[in-house]
């Protein structure tokens, strides 16, 4: 059957490519016109985290649960100075007036604490709604930044989740860049080259756009997108380059190039269509962890992946029906335009910047066109001599391994054991704004918290408890207290009611002497709750 699947996909090739341009067309038009709706809430199952989140929204209104920032500054003349608490508290009106968002001014009655010892530092807290997506929250602070006055001897940063400069890796780029490279050298041809990055290359279009389109439906993050594209890329080379090899082979055999086309997808594809089903499988898996977050991660990568792999079967087989023989052939100008195309790439992916990616990629458009007129362009590169099987080294090393087996089979597993070896000491968690870089609006704000509240002041952990129709307020008091006393606490703020009058709930706010991602702060979570 996929002897047939390969040889009919390698006749009707037109066809073939005319239905994937066809459904790339009609996904990316549905993608344009629908959006995303990507979120960024992490929610658990029942665990403790998640029914404290829960209290939060039914008896505070989500408070301290949204998507939240903080507008820090220090002012050398100090932040209580006239002009500095007028204008600063205008700032922090007009940011109040903004749609859906919350402001605690260090000037008001609850902001008291939001000033530090020394008077030079303060800040206003920041709050948006849950259902607040990523970029929502980032138009708004975009213009709350743009609404910031412009005073002597003020410097005024951006802390916090809606203010966070995220920009997603250009680590795929990269990648890209060495594929073009690596499979040049290993094929020795720019058109067998760009078989396997073209398959990939349509499998992810199509895949990140029905996982854009599926957002609506499933919760996912807003990087998803950014991993499913960097797996598909990394498996839809890999897939592709066993079918074009094996269809090199039955080039190299004599056969003609719809029996190579059937033979590589009937072997080779095989082989890819194991491969990938056990990926797919594999990234479902993460569905039975419980949390939507991950699931809709599993998910987005796993529709990538299965689309990729679909492509490296159908729309492979129909490249090769288009480049048949001329697989095997490169001239100068293919090559050179490849190696200006792998350039750009990398000036991308390392954000030289764009002067430098345009001017690779025009050095590449010339190359082309210069290179049907000027004759040393035009020149074909001369064929690496084939060495017979027993010469090659992947031979030489597979007699060596099956000659020592036991010493081999030793010595891969010591060093695949000391290759492991640091994951006996990994400790997992989250990174925080002391990650990002120190030239950052987000990394000042978090250095500058820090140096006026403490360390711990980045990580304040949210304490809540549903309080029973008849409590005594001493009872709040001795937590509060209890709180106070705990090694590792820098500040535990009295209780806060959610209704004076009727209380039904109390929230506390505990900041650590320790930063977020300390392990000390870790322990005193697990000691708080013990």
């Amino acid at each position: 059957m996929l002897s047939r699947l390969g040889r009919w996909c390698h006749d009707r090739r037109g066809i073939v490519l005319i239905a994937w341009l066809a459904v790339l067309l009609v996904v990316g038009g549905l993608t344009g016109s629908a959006g995303s709706n990507f979120s960024s809430e992490f929610s658990l199952p029942d665990v403790e985290s998640s029914r404290g989140l829960d209290t939060l929204d039914q008896h505070f209104g989500g408070q301290g649960a949204g998507l939240s920032g903080n507008i820090v500054y220090r002012a050398s003349q100090g932040v209580t100075d006239e002009q500095v608490a007028a204008e600063m508290s205008a700032f922090f009106d007009e940011v109040a007036a903004f749609e859906s968002t919350t402001v605690v001014s260090p000037y008001a009655e609850q902001g008291v604490r939001q000033i530090s010892e020394t008077g030079e530092i303060a800040y206003a807290s920041v709050e948006m709604p849950r259902d607040f997506s990523i970029s929502d929250a980032q138009e708004v602070a975009e213009e709350i930044k743009d609404a910031a006055p412009q005073i002597d001897g003020v410097e005024i940063e951006y802390g916090g989740d809606i203010f966070a400069e995220f920009e997603p890796p250009e680590s795929e780029i990269l990648g890209l860049a060495f594929a073009i490279v690596i499979l040049i050298v290993s094929f020795g041809s720019v058109l067998a080259m760009g078989l396997p990055i073209g398959t990939a290359i349509a499998g992810i279009g199509v895949g990140s756009a029905l996982v854009t389109l599926l957002s609506h439906a499933v919760e996912m993050p807003d990087f998803t997108t950014t991993l499913a594209v960097m797996i598909g890329l990394g498996v839809g080379i890999d897939y592709a380059l066993f079918i074009v090899t094996r269809y090199r082979e039955g080039l190299a055999a004599g056969m003609a190039s719809n029996a190579a086309a059937g033979v590589a997808i009937n072997t080779a594809g095989r082989a890819v269509l194991f491969a990938g089903t056990t990926v797919v499988i594999s990234l479902l898996g993460m569905i039975l962890m419980g949390v939507e977050f991950t699931s809709g991660l599993g998910i987005g990568a796993a529709i990538t992946v299965a689309v990729t792999m679909v492509a490296s079967v159908t729309l492979l087989p129909a490249l090769l029906g288009f480049a048949q023989h001329r697989v095997e052939l490169t001239r100068w100008r293919g090559l050179v335009a490849a190696g200006l195309v792998a350039l750009s790439l990398v000036f991308f992916g390392l954000s030289v910047g764009q002067a430098a990616v345009l001017v690779a990629l025009s050095l590449a458009a010339v190359v082309l066109v210069a290179g049907t007129f000027f004759g040393p362009l035009k020149a074909e590169v001369p064929k690496r001599a084939e060495k017979p099987v027993e010469r090659t080294l992947p031979y030489r090393w597979s007699r060596l391994i099956q000659r020592y087996p036991w010493p081999s089979a030793i010595i891969g597993v010591v060093v695949l054991l000391a290759l492991a070896a640091p994951v006996l000491g990994l400790r997992l968690g989250f990174s925080d704004a002391g990650n990002y870089p120190e030239d950052t609006t987000t990394r000042q704000a978090y250095d500058m918290l820090a140096e006026g509240f403490g360390p711990g002041f980045n990580g304040p952990l949210l304490i809540t408890a549903e309080l029973p129709f008849r409590y005594d307020l001493a009872q709040l008091e001795a937590v509060t207290g209890a709180l106070n006393t705990t090694d590792g606490v820098q500040f535990a703020t009295p209780a806060a009611l959610s209704d004076p009058n009727s209380p039904q709930a109390a929230l506390w706010t505990v900041f650590p002497t320790t930063s977020p991602q300390d392990a000390a702060t870790a322990e005193l979570v697990n000691e708080l709750r013990d």
